[in-house]
């Protein structure tokens, strides 16, 4: 499983709206839960091994501008999948989150319209550039592998660098 739905309402706490935040929860947090739990059901029923792969983000490691609510959702999902790891681990079935940094998506478009936004994006990269769909495929097809066996529990950052500051 590849849990890749995801979203984003960018505002500081004191603007954020209900609506906003539900949206959020319900996608970031509830919808890859009740995903996760359908798939693990399965898996476990069929005494089958799996790799659960939630695509988080490095914003569930660090805090950022008008992010607090995206912020709590990837890292509510990075708490879930060290959760996941000890609960599923019995029946051979791992769980480990991407955290990508920001990625060129339609999602992210407007917010790189902005020139300085995007200049602010581009200095925090070590790498020096914003990533593409491309930079997570790798990071995927590994921890969906053999070569990922004991790899469960982990967060395998594919940030340019960020978080490492």
């Amino acid at each position: 499983l590849v849990n890749n739905a995801g979203t984003n309402r960018p505002s500081l706490i004191t603007d954020m709206q209900d609506a906003d935040y539900d949206a959020v929860m319900d996608l970031n947090v509830k919808a890859t839960m009740f995903v996760t739990r359908e798939v693990a059901r399965g898996l476990i029923a069929a005494a089958k091994p799996g790799s659960i792969i939630t695509i988080s983000s490095q914003m569930g490691h660090v805090g950022g501008p008008k992010r607090a609510l995206y912020c709590a959702t990837k890292h509510a999902v990075e708490g879930m999948t060290k959760a996941l790891a000890w609960e599923l681990g019995p029946h051979r079935i791992r769980s480990n989150t991407i955290c990508p940094t920001f990625i060129e998506t339609a999602m992210t478009e407007k917010m790189f319209a902005d020139p300085a936004f995007r200049s602010y994006v581009e200095s925090r990269i070590a790498l020096g550039r914003i990533g593409r769909l491309e930079d997570i495929m790798g990071a995927v097809v590994f921890l969906a592998s053999d070569a990922a066996a004991l790899v469960t529990g982990s967060a395998l950052m594919v940030d340019g660098g960020w978080t490492a500051a």
